[in-house]
């Protein structure tokens, strides 16, 4: 087990991951950005946000979207960036799920404001948000040394952890 954790392919495919996984995140964030009205509208639709609550989500959701999108693209707190793409994802299919367990016949709202005639959820939303979540809890768990600029940042030491040089002096 140990020598797949430790396996240095994680890093090419995290790398694969994460640039799909972001440049997913901030396309998927634009329209939001652009027209937050109609954004707020699909989160109301839903009918699982607070209404107070629902233009609040459809302003800061896009910039926490495409915020955690760049960076995965730049690697950047790489595994900060994939635990947050994985909780949206939790979020989004949950939303998702209740749906359609109500009955709504609506679009998803995920890349653009589109009619449920021309984009509608349905379980192939379901699994192609569970394949993203996979993506993300991939490269959250096995891309430990990712490719980026984690690579290049150097990281704090461990509180509690003795530095051995400060001992040896």
């Amino acid at each position: 087990m140990r020598r797949f954790l430790d396996w240095r392919g994680h890093a090419l495919l995290g790398l694969a991951a994460r640039l799909y996984l972001g440049v997913l995140f901030v396309t998927a964030s634009w329209h939001k950005l652009v027209l937050p009205g109609s954004f707020a509208i699909d989160i109301a639709t839903y009918q699982i946000v607070p209404l107070a609550l629902v233009n609040l989500m459809a302003i800061v959701l896009p910039w926490v979207e495409i915020a955690t999108g760049l960076m995965l693209i730049v690697g950047f707190r790489t595994r900060a960036a994939a635990l947050l793409i994985a909780g949206m994802m939790v979020m989004f299919t949950v939303a998702i799920v209740i749906a359609l367990g109500k009955g709504l016949d609506m679009s998803c709202g995920c890349f653009a404001s589109q009619g449920a005639n021309e984009d509608p959820i349905s379980w192939r939303t379901i699994v192609r948000d569970l394949g993203w979540l996979g993506l993300a809890l991939y490269v959250l768990i096995l891309d430990r040394r990712p490719l980026g600029v984690d690579r290049w940042w150097p990281r704090p030491a461990a509180r509690g952890s003795l530095d051995r040089s400060k001992e040896q002096a």
